[in-house]
């Protein structure tokens, strides 16, 4: 039994769908306040138009995995695309908010759809010993999108208007069904019965639960939002209960987590999805609020974040297959650590664009180095037939992990900027923060930036608990027989 054929060109087609998944995640916050312009809104309302997204593309995630082990991933991972490219369209032709919402509900729906069969995908066209190669190039793309989503946002909008924040979507998602019908092998799918109550307890619970925490702080963290929170982990401890007693063809097949690499690789990829999803808030609004930096100016300093994660997750992607996983992820996640809390030093009220731009070269190469060794370590060990409930898994960790990064944040610039002495009609308006204020702010914004270098941190104690050997994968090669390829 051979290489698939147009491994590449298959593994093309699953980093283009990751790439415009994640790049929407952050795409849109610059070009908030032209939203809210353009569509007579307010500021809780436009909140809304990123929320969406994220609570859409989190909350159905171990359930997509799941079906792309039933169905076949290549044809989840089509139905998603298609979703997400007309979704594109119709947000970029939203003439409400509301509408727009709804638009980005269905968009986020979409990517749920995509995200696991990425690594499925990859975990079944690619033998153990090639795999790390192909995670390396999945880690780049993914680091990529995520940190030059901002940039990308502030170019389209300030160049031709926000709604072709939207509209780029179109022409990428044609081209990546094409290329993932043409390339994309079809795998055997594994027809049980499908788990009906994991599926709905565990929808429930992670709406409650993520819906409570990216809300919280528009509601002041009241009893209620408590309340949602504490429903949502009470479900989620239901589910996990059911997930261990049925025989059913369980949501999450609990036994993924007695691999140790599984395990500690979602602790990981929480972790950094938390720092570097959530350092982005205080450090756009310290550019643009204490720097007067425009939305594309203010981004800039993110750019060397992509720039080599990308070039990085290439390189050691090649010694994936070869190393502990530690090697590389413990390194990276202690860089990304060290380089927020320079980063937090420099935030000061007359820093310049180059004094925030060297701390984030340090984040770039440490999430370069630690984002592929996690993910190539989570997909290790697994059996074929699990390769859709583990990237499931892995993939809701990640995105949860930003979620709550994000409401956490969130949180902690409030209590600071109060701290500080900065009373919330500062940052209640886009433009500069009085100069009495600014100093108060940056310290804020500064002080909020310790905790995701704090959370880089755990990560970081985690990785460290990688300890067996790598050897050779003894699950068979992770190719398809010729008849499970479309000519």
């Amino acid at each position: 039994m051979g290489i698939v054929k147009n491994q590449r060109l298959a593994l093309l087609a699953v980093c283009l769908g990751f790439f415009v998944i994640l790049l929407d995640s952050t795409i849109v916050a610059v070009a908030n306040p032209s939203i809210m312009a353009s569509l007579d809104t307010d500021v809780g309302s436009v909140v809304w138009v990123t929320s969406a997204y994220l609570l859409a593309f989190a909350v159905p995630l171990l359930v997509t995995g799941r079906l792309g082990d039933r169905f076949g991933p290549k044809n989840i991972y089509l139905i998603g695309l298609v979703v997400f490219t007309l979704a594109s369209l119709w947000a970029g032709l939203s003439g409400s908010i509301d509408m727009l919402i709804l638009a980005r509900v269905v968009q986020g729906f979409g990517a749920a759809m995509m995200a696991p069969q990425t690594m499925a995908v990859i975990t079944r066209i690619f033998p153990p010993d090639k795999r790390g190669v192909a995670m390396g190039w999945w880690g780049a793309v993914a680091g990529v999108a995520m940190a030059t989503g901002p940039v990308a946002g502030g170019v389209l909008e300030d160049g031709l208007g926000w709604q072709w924040i939207f509209f780029v979507n179109v022409p990428i998602g044609i081209t990546t069904i094409v290329l993932a019908i043409l390339f994309i092998p079809t795998f055997e799918t594994h027809l049980r019965r499908f788990d009906l109550l994991g599926v709905l307890l565990s929808a429930v619970g992670m709406f409650l639960f993520i819906f409570g925490l990216q809300e919280g702080h528009t509601y002041d963290w009241s009893v209620g939002v408590w309340l949602t929170i504490a429903a949502g982990l009470i479900t989620m401890g239901l589910f996990v209960r059911h997930q261990a007693s049925t025989s059913n063809d369980p949501v999450v097949p609990l036994g993924l987590f007695r691999d140790r690499y599984f395990t500690v690789s979602n602790i990981a990829i929480a972790a950094l999805g938390w720092a570097i999803t959530s350092m982005m808030v205080p450090l756009m609004f310290y550019a643009q609020f204490v720097g007067g930096l425009s939305p594309t100016r203010s981004a800039l300093p993110l750019l060397p974040l992509g720039i080599l994660t990308a070039v990085l997750a290439l390189i050691v992607g090649r010694y994936l297959d070869r190393l502990q996983p530690r090697t590389l992820a413990g390194p990276g996640l202690l860089l990304v650590a060290l380089g927020l809390g320079w980063l937090a030093l420099a935030m000061k009220p007359d820093a310049s664009v180059w004094a925030l731009t060297i701390p984030m070269v340090v984040v770039g190469m440490g999430n370069g180095l630690a984002w592929p060794a996690i993910a190539s370590s989570a997909t290790r060990n697994l059996p074929q037939h699990q390769a859709g409930a583990g990237s499931g898994v892995y993939n809701t960790t990640r995105q949860v992990g930003g979620v709550i990064g994000v409401a956490g944040i969130g949180a902690l610039m409030t209590l600071r900027l109060t701290a500080n002495g900065v009373p919330e009609r500062a940052v209640s308006e886009v433009g500069a923060v009085p100069p009495d204020l600014r100093e108060g702010f940056a310290v804020a914004m500064a002080q909020s930036m310790l905790l995701p270098a704090a959370v880089a941190l755990v990560g970081f104690v985690a990785v460290l608990r990688y300890s067996r050997p790598v050897g050779v994968s003894h699950q068979a090669p992770a190719v398809a027989e010729p008849n499970e390829v479309e000519a």
